[in-house]
């Protein structure tokens, strides 16, 4: 039947409807003939009327008059964000902003602070950082006598039999004096003490520790480890990387209470530095199962504030298998499905492995934790169950072997998005570094780390060596997916300071004004693409997080000034005022503004 333009009158006097050319007239001579006339009329004009618009819900949240940093390369600034529920709905100006908003939409006037996307820590280990909230802290200590001391008064208030641990120490405070467990004894004579080294692979014991550990001078050295011995070759106290297990055996289980406690520190800590996600590393400290559970139990009761990618050890890559098989992959506020290894220790142990020795200890350099047969075995199975493998490598020497395990892995099949990814990778041999980009390596590192270290790296490892040390701007560069965290306990979980290490290198000494290694400094966006997209994209989480767009979770951080417009310097004062999970606020700082 043809449509056309048709005139249409009421039996109602002097009301006449004129159809668009789009109305087929016998449909409504139809509908006309068989209902009364008023009826008739209405029917018609709703035909003749456009269809109304949709009514738009209003926003559960928005965020307006802010600095946007929205990270999609499309619309890369905005002024303001708005919600519904956990997802993002709308990114515009305050104008296309404001019909989204209803009598129940919380609205948070950010008066030109910064927001942006979420910041992801791709590098912490959670539980055991929430527990050093609470355990003695030895950072900072400058000076044995100061280290005792602390060690002493945390003491005093401990229960007899009860384990001190933590401690975080840094022996180069002091000179590189390596502590010995006479500087405790005396003070803990009740108390066993498991204090760790900053990065984690070295600890100090006192001698009821080591008692209880069964670790005596006929105890035999540990494959890629040492136990240090004195002169007469009886423990100092200090043991470095396996050989730390010879005393973590013998600290007892923490309780499902402790547990709790330990991982609500931890989430408030995060979210107070604008962390949304982390991607927990575990530590021998707690068993990574104990943490998984954990964090399920939190997801179950509802007091998840903090998504959290469980990574558990590469050696058990078969039993996250069948857990994945009985579980799944988790969802948006718990997945798993990620297996760490360890090809080497770290540089301030000398148990990071090189492939020359080092520069002040001429007669090492350092070791492979396990050997390159078993790593290459536990990669590849791995990597076959589709799980995603996460290999801690530091040294030059254990670098170069990780990218030749994971080459040969993608040559002999192709086809997969793997996401390979190499922790740390500090100290690169300059002909490695492009093979991240050609081989699709995620290179996830800590900026922290590099104006820590470099106070005394070159003594290690010296100047030609420095060049290539924690080599951002050159991975960036070359195309290579860099993600940035913290490895919080061992440097603070504060993306802020992390984003100023990477934009100036100026190491906490302020012997370096112009940065360190200079030519390997980043740019601000650079920076927060790093502590955002990269965290996302390391775990298979792009479509969902690391930017502010329509659809993606309302995951942000609001800062209180523009990064990319101040000082590079003031970076480092700038302060998290509100942290955004899912749409709801979960952390607010009470003196801003």
């Amino acid at each position: 039947m043809p449509w056309s333009q048709t005139t249409v009158s009421c039996t109602d006097p002097g009301i006449v409807f004129r159809l668009s050319a789009m109305t087929n007239p016998a449909r409504f001579r139809y509908r006309a003939a068989r209902t009364p006339p008023l009826l008739a009329c209405a029917l018609l004009i709703a035909a003749c009327s456009p269809t109304p618009a949709p009514v738009q819900e209003s926003a559960s949240l928005v965020i307006t008059n802010a600095r946007v940093w929205t990270g999609d390369t499309d619309k890369p600034w905005a002024e303001a964000v708005a919600a519904k529920g956990e997802n993002i709905v709308a990114v515009g100006s305050p104008a296309e902003i404001a019909p989204l908003i209803g009598d129940d939409t919380e609205v948070i006037a950010a008066d030109g602070g910064m927001l942006v996307p979420g910041f992801i820590d791709p590098h912490v280990h959670f539980l055991v950082g929430g527990s050093s909230i609470a355990s003695v802290q030895l950072r900072d200590a400058q000076s044995p006598l100061e280290f005792t001391q602390r060690i002493a008064d945390f003491a005093a208030s401990a229960q007899p039999g009860e384990w001190i641990t933590g401690g975080t120490w840094d022996h180069t405070n002091w000179g590189g004096e390596l502590p010995r467990r006479e500087w405790i004894d005396a003070v803990t004579p009740d108390n066993p003490v498991w204090v760790a080294r900053l990065d984690g692979h070295m600890g100090l014991a006192n001698s009821v520790a080591l008692h209880l550990a069964g670790v005596d001078a006929d105890t035999p050295d540990v494959m890629g480890g040492e136990i240090v011995r004195d002169e007469e070759g009886s423990p100092t106290g200090v043991l470095k990387d396996n050989a730390m297990r010879l005393v973590m055996k013998a600290t007892p289980e923490p309780t499902q209470a402790q547990l709790d406690r330990y991982l609500d520190a931890a989430m408030r800590y995060v979210a107070g530095n604008g962390i949304t996600t982390v991607h927990d590393m575990f530590a021998d400290d707690f068993n990574s199962w104990l943490s998984l559970a954990t964090y399920r139990r939190a997801e179950a009761n509802g007091v998840l504030i903090t998504r959290i990618y469980s990574v558990t050890p590469l050696v058990e890559w078969q039993k996250l298998s069948h857990d994945i098989a009985a579980h799944g992959r988790g969802t948006e506020w718990l997945k798993t499905g990620g297996v760490k290894g360890f090809m080497d220790g770290s540089l301030g142990s000398h148990t990071a492995a090189f492939l020359e020795p080092f520069t002040d200890t001429p007669d090492q350099s350092g070791f492979l934790l396990d050997s390159l047969d078993d790593l290459r075995t536990w990669i590849t199975a791995a990597d076959a169950a589709g799980l995603q493998p996460i290999v801690h490598a530091i040294g030059d020497k254990a670098i170069r072997n990780l990218l030749d395990i994971y080459y040969d892995i993608e040559n002999e099949d192709s086809d997969r998005d793997r996401r390979f990814r190499m922790e740390h990778a500090q100290h690169i041999h300059p002909d490695d570094i492009p093979r991240f980009a050609i081989q699709n390596v995620i290179a996830s590192v800590q900026p922290y780390h590099a104006i820590d270290d470099g106070r005394w790296a070159e003594n290690v490892i010296g100047k030609e060596r420095s060049r290539t040390t924690y080599a951002f701007k050159s991975l960036i560069d070359s195309g290579a997916h860099v993600a940035f965290g913290s490895d919080w306990y061992v440097a603070p979980a504060n993306p802020l300071y992390g984003i100023y290490a990477a934009v100036t290198r100026r190491t906490l000494d302020d012997a370096n004004p112009d940065g360190w290694v200079p030519e390997q400094k980043v740019t601000v966006e650079q920076a927060l693409r790093a502590y955002t997209y990269e965290g996302a994209f390391a775990s298979f989480e792009e479509d969902r997080k690391g930017m502010l767009k329509v659809g993606m979770l309302a995951d942000m951080a609001l800062i209180d000034r523009d990064l990319t417009a101040i000082a590079p310097a003031a970076i480092r004062d700038a302060k998290v005022l509100k942290t955004i999970v899912g749409g709801r606020v979960v952390f607010s700082r009470q003196d801003s503004r």
